[in-house]
């Protein structure tokens, strides 16, 4: 365990136009990625007080009565369940969120007792999406990539979500706060609060991401590991609940479109020789696979859960 640790990168260099540094970082990134599927940022832009604030915020929320957030429940035929949402499902019974999509959709619900929270979110949310964009073209290059590569592919932000998670303290009985899964999007950024938790599956051994002040977790979707032919892979994470506290933390999915053709680049296979592992597919009827997948397995464990189905090497 001594030699696994989640790399902390330092994304100073394409601030300060350190191209020594922009080297040095893409090289780690790719190691990060290829290695891990796991990585923190630190000196990426978010401002540290909006963290911060954003955290305080989403712990005043959830620790407030329970019908005062049932007053912000999902609205009905909304595309997402944006606002108050409790178990949703199995794998996460023992947490809370509150889900938020573009600022400006019709379909986001908040609590009228915390005015500034919605404006928090929306800030939050806005620069998730900016340094997504940052890191997109980080990573591109880090691929060997043309650096608009990943951006012109996922221009689409209409699909993004920002959530706010409350992890219940651990009981005797039960620690576990989010079971062993695959992100399914692009690229998520998670802004952890102090208490931990987070852990990352590696060669059969769970890393703990150990919280860093100021730093962003980033970790590799389904998409990105498709999109490389899994030169980085999507791993499978989970959250240990704390004892005798709780966890708060906020997820930013950067996603790509429904209606979007998903499948490996040339780069990975053409280029190089390689046959693709996956047939091309639309976004959408992943989601759809997986969906239906999950609902025939009692465990909720989520694992690929959809992507062995457009699988070329099973």
């Amino acid at each position: 365990m001594a030699n696994l640790a989640i790399p902390i990168v330092d994304l100073s260099p394409f601030i300060l136009g350190d191209e020594d540094g922009k080297r040095n970082t893409r090289e780690l990134i790719n190691e990060s990625c290829s290695r891990y599927g796991f990585f923190q940022i630190v000196n990426h832009g978010v401002p540290l007080d909006l963290m911060s604030h954003a955290l305080n915020l989403s712990k005043a929320f959830f620790e407030s009565p329970v019908e005062e957030k049932l007053n912000c429940s999902p609205l009905p035929g909304s595309p997402f369940p944006a606002g108050y949402n409790r178990k949703p499902n199995p794998s996460y019974e023992f947490a809370e969120f509150l889900v938020m999509l573009q600022p400006g959709s019709n379909f986001n619900v908040f609590p009228s007792n915390h005015p500034h929270l919605r404006a928090v979110m929306g800030d939050l949310f806005n620069q998730f999406a900016k340094i997504g964009a940052i890191l997109e073209s980080i990573l591109s290059e880090s691929l060997g990539l043309p650096p608009s590569t990943l951006q012109e592919f996922n221009n689409d932000r209409n699909s993004d979500v920002l959530t706010a998670l409350y992890y219940l303290p651990a009981t005797e009985k039960e620690k576990m706060g989010i079971n062993s899964h695959r992100d399914v999007g692009c690229i998520t950024f998670v802004l952890q609060d102090e208490v931990g938790g987070l852990e990352v599956q590696r060669d059969d051994k769970w890393i703990p991401v150990t919280p860093k002040e100021g730093a962003l977790v980033v970790n590799v979707g389904i998409i990105l590991q498709v999109l490389t032919n899994d030169k980085y892979k999507s791993p499978n994470h989970r959250v240990v609940r704390p004892t005798g506290t709780s966890r708060n933390s906020f997820s930013f999915f950067y996603n790509v479109s429904g209606d979007k053709w998903v499948e490996p680049l040339p780069h990975f296979t053409k280029k190089i020789a390689e046959k693709p592992k996956y047939k091309g597919f639309i976004y959408s009827d992943y989601l759809q696979k997986r969906k239906e997948n999950k609902l025939k397995r009692a465990s909720g464990l989520e694992d690929d859960l959809g992507l062995s189905h457009f699988s070329l090497t099973v």
